[in-house]
């Protein structure tokens, strides 16, 4: 994931490249448009084979350098995928090197041709990008002030260059909400400052004027969404967008799980578009299937975990060591640290200290691995309680014997999770089911208003469930006004499992005729 000092500096990586092949194109007389399109559809779909056939026999007709920075665009997305790895960075370099040489040479041929400023600007942003990423601000923003100028004077040469109007409108946003260290940048290399408002008009209208520069805008743009608007939602239907036109590449849907996660902590949506990740890594459906297979599985591992579903969250954790991933890089450590944090909470203290170790062993020596060897020899050095966790382990076991069919057995690991661990509200809201099950209503009531009083944290999604199953008990009572209540509770709670939303929401039309 990019910061937001990378996002500043680079500024202009996916404006220059769509818009030197986007939907004005013809009216600002750049050549080849639809030629270069079709190139740069495969490119966001992550066809990166099919996208250097079309390059073949693009140019020419369309110039050289179009081509040639259109490479660059590939070789970027590519990293992309796996932006940590620096197997391809090499790559790059000597791809946008070669970019840039032939824009300059033509800059120097037709100086009166936007065009070939634009292509320029194209160039150099790749380059950026990954100079960003691998942490070499000071070059990042040397060039990306190349770029503003190579864009600036292609509008100077023709203003109808609406695409490059988006690239000056993400400068202008970015120079002006930066943080401190990036504005002391852009104070010591002499850049203009800007415009918060003034820039995301300016986006927003030219990204509209043209059809293929908005897949490359809209992925900018969610980061502004949510880095600065404070728009989650508006982000997520950005991302959806890019979802439906370029389903083969992974890293859209990837976002929205994250997104779902990170912004709304919405824990089954976030589940529910790893699954659907998985499904068309199943399906044969998407680029770079292994990768994504991996990113899917360690998404949704977090997410079953953080819903107390901490077993399950364990089988995705050992398929992934038992593929034992080269790619993406960190994936096996990260991996073997989460299976072991997952293991401990379970009381396999032993098989969590070889998870830990095995992290340890995967891991470099570099900084990008400290925070994760940090938290691998936290875990070797912590003392669980032992209590606790065979609570979690016996109410785990509990609930799938209660998810069998089989209440006796479930609601017997239940009763003896509950009397080892009072206090854990997952442990109880399945007791409860265990009681409800058994015809024990008084019982479960009772545990479920341990559940909803909790003073420790509860899963979004056992509390909306539990309010929804106490309020559903409390009906027959009757108390209808405090089952209202508990039903607009749980429908109020971001992160739910959309049955129970549903539950509710049927309940309150219900009650409140």
């Amino acid at each position: 994931m990019p910061t937001r000092l990378s996002a500043l500096l680079s500024v202009l990586l996916f404006v220059v490249v769509a818009g030197a092949t986007g939907g004005t194109a013809a009216a600002a007389g750049l050549t080849e448009a639809a030629r270069l399109s079709a190139v740069y559809d495969d490119i966001l779909n992550a066809r990166f084979d099919a996208a250097r056939a079309r390059l073949a026999s693009a140019c020419p007709p369309a110039p050289a350098e179009a081509c040639l920075t259109l490479d660059v665009a590939i070789v970027w997305w590519e990293i992309v995928l796996d932006l940590d790895s620096r197997s391809r960075d090499r790559a790059l370099e000597t791809a946008a090197g070669a970019a840039i040489a032939a824009t300059e040479a033509w800059t120097r041929r037709e100086p009166q041709r936007a065009e070939a400023w634009f292509y320029h600007a194209a160039a150099h942003a790749p380059l950026v990008q990954l100079r960003v990423a691998r942490g070499q601000r000071l070059a990042a923003a040397r060039d990306g002030n190349r770029i503003r100028v190579a864009l600036e004077r292609a509008l100077a040469l023709d203003p109808a260059l609406h695409d490059a109007k988006f690239g000056i409108g993400l400068y202008h946003y970015y120079a002006d909400v930066a943080p401190a260290a990036a504005k002391m940048l852009r104070f010591l290399l002499l850049l203009p400052g800007g415009d918060r408002r003034q820039g995301l008009r300016e986006m927003t209208e030219a990204r509209d004027r043209g059809a293929l520069l908005r897949g490359e805008a809209d992925y900018q743009l969610h980061w502004l969404y949510l880095w600065y608007e404070d728009q989650p939602q508006r982000a997520l239907e950005l991302l959806d967008g890019l979802d439906g036109r370029f389903p083969r590449n992974p890293v859209f849907l990837q976002r929205r799980a994250e997104v779902l996660d990170d912004y709304l902590h919405d824990h089954p949506a976030s589940a529910a578009a790893s699954r659907a990740l998985l499904a068309r890594v199943a399906a044969g459906a998407v680029s770079a299937p292994h990768i994504a297979e991996v990113r899917a599985r360690l998404g949704l591992a977090v997410q079953l975990d953080a819903m107390a579903e901490t077993d399950r969250a364990v089988d995705q954790l050992r398929r992934v060591v038992q593929l034992a991933p080269t790619a993406p890089a960190g994936a096996l450590a990260n991996a073997q640290l989460r299976l072991g944090e997952a293991l401990d909470r379970l009381g396999e203290r032993d098989a969590a200290r070889s998870a830990y170790r095995a992290a340890l062993a995967s891991t470099s020596t570099g900084d990008d691995d400290a925070s994760l060897r940090s938290r691998a020899r936290a875990g070797l050095r912590r003392r669980p309680d032992a209590a606790r966790a065979n609570a979690y382990r016996l109410s785990l076991e509990g609930w799938r014997a209660l998810e069998r069919g089989d209440t006796s057995t479930g609601a017997a690991l239940l009763t003896r999770a509950d009397a080892l661990d009072r206090d854990d509200p997952s442990i109880a809201y399945r007791l409860a089911r265990a009681l409800v099950a058994r015809g024990d209503d008084a019982a479960a009531r009772a545990a479920l208003d341990r559940v909803v009083n909790s003073r420790r944290a509860v899963p979004a999604v056992i509390l909306a469930a539990a309010c929804v199953d106490y309020a559903a008990l409390i009906e027959r009572v009757p108390d209808r006004s405090q089952a209202i209540a508990l039903y607009q509770r749980a429908r109020s709670i971001v992160g739910s499992d959309p049955r129970t939303h549903a539950a509710a929401t049927e309940a309150l039309t219900r009650l409140e005729k």
